[in-house]
């Protein structure tokens, strides 16, 4: 499915709605693209805009109801403290069951990118009932922290990467969104990279958080919690649950680039060896990213995928 693809077949700016949904006493900043009597696809990310509008859109004229949110502590969802969350993994992945609950919606694909794979992995463990399939992309089976010893680690060059380069000024948009820039390039594989997008979006996170920012907040706390700088390293993600990964039940694909430097392609390979019956999708080129350049692979492959259940 290409973006012409979507034009001809008549997608509008209009059949996407963004409200602010409250679940489990949190709010939690929601947006939703094509129809709602189309079968609904969960994306998970961190913030929302993990996952590009056109991508979204994409989706949406294959005939799905995709819902992106944002997790706790970003963009437009209930922030409190993201130094020192008040919640753990096992909230987040409560948030995302209580979140299709409270939109009435019983069962859905889910899609899980990066540290959001960890909720979509636990989704499908802990509310199977509320998962129809299961998507992983640049993940991993294990929590923060040092990878178990048959997993590969993050490559050297990008903790060497993280080891030497300054903090930003929390404060300063464009700093920050430097920051993230550079952040991403690290990030990506040996395909063209695609800097325009990746500032667009660096920009968009920085404006949602100061605009839902509470009154008062520190904005250095803000923006980190954008980038999960700070978040998920004060976060308790456990117990363990890879060990209990033969126990989904969901028809799986873990799509996964094989030049990701932050949780190297054996990451994927593990998930997709021990979820049963789980296909392995190869992204070449790809790092910890969702460049457009892959989406002629990437979208038809999710079509496919949740084209049952």
């Amino acid at each position: 499915m290409t973006e012409d693809t979507a034009r001809q077949q008549g997608w509008s700016s209009e059949q996407s709605t963004e409200l602010l949904v409250r679940a489990r006493g949190v709010d939690l900043g929601v947006e939703t693209f094509g129809e709602p009597a189309d079968p609904p696809v969960l994306l998970v990310g961190t913030s929302m805009l993990t996952f590009h509008d056109d991508f979204c859109r994409l989706l949406a004229a294959g005939s799905r109801f995709v819902l992106r949110y944002d997790l706790r502590d970003t963009g437009r969802s209930t922030m409190v403290d993201p130094d020192a969350p008040q919640y753990t993994l096992r909230d987040l992945v409560a948030d995302a069951a209580g979140l299709l609950e409270a939109l009435e919606v019983p069962r859905a694909h889910v899609v899980g990118f990066g540290v959001g794979g960890w909720i979509a992995q636990l989704l499908a463990l802990d509310y199977r009932d509320r998962v129809a399939s299961l998507a992983l992309m640049a993940t991993r089976p294990t929590a923060p922290g040092p990878a178990d010893a048959d997993l590969p680690e993050h490559a050297p060059e990008l903790m060497a990467y993280l080891s030497s380069a300054a903090e930003p000024d929390w404060s300063d948009r464009d700093a920050v969104v430097a920051a993230m820039v550079d952040w991403g390039r690290c990030c990506a594989g040996s395909g063209p990279f695609e800097e325009v997008s990746v500032r667009e979006r660096a920009g968009r996170i920085f404006d949602r958080a100061v605009a839902a920012a509470p009154p008062g907040a520190d904005p250095r706390a803000v923006q980190r919690a954008n980038q999960l700088a700070s978040t998920f390293a004060a976060l308790d993600c456990g117990p363990r649950w890879r060990e209990h990964l033969g126990a989904i039940t969901a028809p799986t694909l873990v799509l996964h680039g094989e030049q990701d430097p932050f949780f190297p392609i054996g990451n994927g390979e593990a998930l997709a060896r021990e979820i049963p019956g789980a296909e392995l999708l190869r992204l070449a080129g790809t790092g910890q990213e969702l460049p457009r350049r892959v989406w002629d692979t990437v979208v038809p492959a999710l079509l496919r995928h949740t084209a049952a259940g």
